[in-house]
């Protein structure tokens, strides 16, 4: 498969002209990356206008992903945010505000979104904790069947942070059946399309999703994939690359989408061939940690996550002894540690993580529960929340106090309580025991 914008990119570096035009460094290297730093000079297309070399490089990625594929410099923060406002759009065309059904597990980038877009949210409940809802077909047929105002479209993460995957196609079969858009946050799931049978959301049904590509696929950060079902309202498809431009730079980073165009050709090499070889020495990695005695949970195939208390230690304890021993992972809390995986780490790291896990001595376990997340009264809008005058005050102190801003941190900025919400005893205990002291609240 052709690489059109690294051929362009690489051809310009060699020809070593004088860049009177931006970026300020000029080619010259400081980071070693410079010269393959460029902007929108003649010949190197436009993100946001695309009709040359950026754009055959997205159709090489709707050819890999089988629907209308654009990229992302910014990440699936950039993609929620197009998906959302494409959502509202349809709405609109409908003369309606737009409802949106979401499951609590949302990244905090939907809460953003909802400020900037003023959509109307309502909550599905879902068995899980903060990171990982469980939400099922059965769930979203009650919400619909019971829905005084139907949705115009369900949100869902899967993967989510902790990987479990959800049942993507039951649930596109329900909100179909209602006429409800699914919407899907994908951003753990990019590589889900190559699986020896896909598990992408877009061909289990969903109208729209995002993938992070460098959470799964060898691309740079920032680099990510905006994806449109050909059954889609037809407008998605026409209007999504000005929906990314409302939230989009100016500025898109020419290095990441060389990335992206790169992992083109590394999909079409026989990149699925090696996922469904990697993914069964994962499933033997976590076979061999469980009957360690090692509590796994998740079902997602390139993320090990482990309950911790269970072996009687919290994430953090066990992921301050991997790192000791020179292994960083994606994630610890009280209760989990996490592990992201990709072909790029190679079956020895593999065999050196389980075993450096198999050498810790299990002890008693932890049965302290996390608090569980719990709904507070709605005061204001996530909107007027956000863009009300806000104070900082200690999280402790916070009991009927309404939530200004999320007060998450990335990862896993999954919100606690939601903009707009009165925190009550069980928010303030939630916010100590995943260690947030300072929160922003409404004046």
């Amino acid at each position: 498969m052709k690489t059109p914008i690294c051929d362009f990119v690489r051809g310009y570096a060699q020809k070593n002209g004088a860049r009177l035009h931006m970026p300020g460094h000029k080619g010259k290297s400081f980071l070693g990356c410079e010269s393959l730093d460029i902007t929108e000079i003649n010949g190197a297309d436009s993100l946001y206008e695309a009709d040359g070399i950026i754009s055959e490089s997205e159709a090489n990625a709707s050819s890999l992903f089988g629907c209308k594929t654009l990229y992302s410099t910014e990440g699936s923060s950039q993609c929620i945010r197009a998906m959302l406002h494409l959502i509202t759009l349809y709405a609109s065309e409908k003369g309606e505000k737009t409802r949106i059904l979401a499951v609590r597990n949302v990244h905090k980038t939907f809460l953003y979104a909802a400020a900037l877009l003023d959509f109307e949210i309502e909550w599905l409940s879902a068995e899980g904790d903060l990171l990982s809802s469980s939400v099922t077909a059965e769930d979203v047929e009650a919400a619909l069947k019971n829905a005084s105002n139907m949705p115009h479209a369900l949100y869902i993460t899967s993967p989510d942070y902790l990987g479990q995957v959800a049942d993507v196609a039951a649930i596109a079969e329900v909100c179909r059946r209602y006429g409800v858009l699914l919407c899907v946050d994908n951003a753990h799931g990019a590589y889900l399309r190559f699986l020896p049978v896909s598990e992408h959301p877009i061909d289990l049904g969903a109208h729209i999703c995002c993938d992070s590509a460098h959470k799964t696929l060898p691309v740079l950060t920032g680099g990510a994939y905006l994806h449109i079902a050909d059954d889609a309202p037809a407008f998605f498809a026409e209007r999504a690359r000005d929906s990314l431009a409302l939230f989009g730079s100016t500025s898109p980073s020419y290095l990441i989408m060389q990335s992206l165009d790169a992992a083109n050709k590394y999909i079409a090499d026989g990149y699925s061939d090696v996922l469904g070889e990697y993914c069964l020495s994962v499933m033997e990695v976590k076979d061999k940690l469980r009957i360690h005695g090692y509590l796994l949970y998740g079902n997602e195939p390139l993320k090990i996550t482990l309950r911790t208390k269970a072996y009687g230690y919290l994430g953090t304890e066990l992921a301050d002894i991997l790192r000791k021993n020179g292994i960083e992972c994606e994630f610890a809390d009280p209760d989990y540690l996490v592990f992201m995986l990709t072909p790029e780490i190679k079956r020895e790291e593999l065999t050196r993580l389980c075993d450096l896990l198999c050498t810790i001595p299990a002890k008693t376990p932890i049965f302290e529960k996390s608090p569980r997340i719990t709904c507070g009264e709605k005061i204001m809008s996530v909107r007027n929340a956000l863009f009300s005058a806000a104070e900082t005050v200690d999280a402790k102190n916070a009991v009927g106090r309404v939530l200004s801003a999320p007060s998450v941190s990335c990862p896993p900025a999954v919100p606690i309580a939601v903009c707009g919400e009165m925190l009550d005893e069980n928010a303030v205990k939630c916010f100590e025991y995943y260690g947030i002291e300072k929160i922003s609240v409404v004046k």
